[in-house]
């Protein structure tokens, strides 16, 4: 069966579809001796196709291997190094093709899958995919409640692209600074640098902790280790975290959380405080009158027979005590 030659280097462990296709457009590749071109497909079963004159094995005779790796920092993520660096495929000391998948800055470290499935690292790596890459990271300085939901819905960088939306929640202090949590499903290059950076929170440090359903665990910079046969069948599932998942999960539990058909443990737990506002009650209203009407004889308060005289008492009273006054003011001028 033909395949594009892209697909059959990735395949192959020479890295993934994007990488592979420099190397056909290079001029590297041959197809049973002629020089191949970008699209061209071949068939390993009958065409004879090389590498910088290095056959690729036949598909049935490929082993996978999939390994974690825990990327210290000042290493490249890189199967070759084009200078004296040293590269993530110089701490493995196995043979064959291994390549990273999810790269890594040069001063990030964390969780690095190195593998030769090229199928698998476009899956995980293909932006179309989203699948999340979760980052600890430490900023130098506090972050306030406008910081982190500026970092949530996403900005725009200075080369114009707009960051897609990532879950970020704060962790820790730090001295002055803070730890944070990032789940994103893209990785634009120096994405959270840059990120923090125009939001006024320096980057110090970057830890990935997961990729997808792989997690870093107890790994320590430089060591390494081959993945479970689960944790490669959880990777290639369809049960593997992305974005798009995570964004309508989110939704769906903010509009159901409440919901009578939810058990009474799964529902918010309110305040006691928080009780709910009582209906309005429907009183009979009065007739409307006019400003300055008197109302009706029916409608008047009904006084005790002695109302009237203890007022008019109380009023004469008050007559008389504000004429005494004014008498001793007027007599204490004179």
């Amino acid at each position: 069966m033909q395949e594009r030659l892209q697909k059959l280097l990735a395949q192959a462990g020479y890295g993934s579809r994007r990488a592979c296709e420099e190397f056909i457009v290079a001029s590297r590749v041959r197809v049973n001796g002629q020089v191949a071109t970008l699209g061209q497909k071949a068939d390993l079963a009958v065409d004879k196709v090389t590498l910088d004159g290095k056959a690729l094995p036949k598909s049935e005779a490929l082993t996978l291997t999939y390994i974690a790796l825990y990327k210290p920092r000042n290493v490249l993520s890189a199967a070759e190094g084009q200078d004296d660096r040293q590269t993530v495929r110089d701490l493995i000391p196995l043979e064959g093709h291994l390549y990273p998948v999810g790269r890594l800055d040069w001063d990030s470290e964390g969780l690095i899958l190195m593998t030769n499935d090229g199928e698998l690292t476009n899956k995980l790596t293909h932006p179309r995919y989203g699948h999340e890459k979760e980052y600890r990271v430490l900023v130098a300085r506090k972050p306030d409640d406008k910081q982190m939901e500026a970092w949530r819905r996403g900005i725009v960088l200075e080369d114009g692209d707009k960051t897609a939306p990532a879950d970020v929640s704060f962790l820790s202090s730090s001295g002055k600074g803070a730890w944070i949590r990032v789940i994103m499903g893209e990785g634009k290059k120096r994405q959270i640098r840059e990120v923090g950076r125009m939001l006024g929170l320096p980057v110090v440090k970057i830890i990935r902790l997961r990729i997808g359903t792989l997690k870093l665990g107890s790994l320590k910079p430089r060591q390494w280790r081959h993945l479970t046969e689960n944790e490669v069948m959880e990777l290639k599932g369809e049960k593997v975290p992305t974005m798009e998942k995570r964004i309508a999960r989110g939704r769906a539990d903010r509009s159901d959380v409440n919901s009578k058909d939810r058990p009474a443990s799964d529902r918010i737990k309110r305040n006691p405080k928080d009780r709910p506002k009582r209906p309005p009650v429907d009183r009979p209203r009065t007739a409307e009158r006019k400003p300055n009407e008197r109302p009706a004889t029916a409608d008047r308060p009904k006084r005790a027979p002695n109302d009237r005289t203890r007022t008019t008492g109380r009023t004469e009273r008050g007559q008389s005590d504000r004429t005494r006054s004014t008498t001793k003011s007027r007599t204490s001028r004179r």
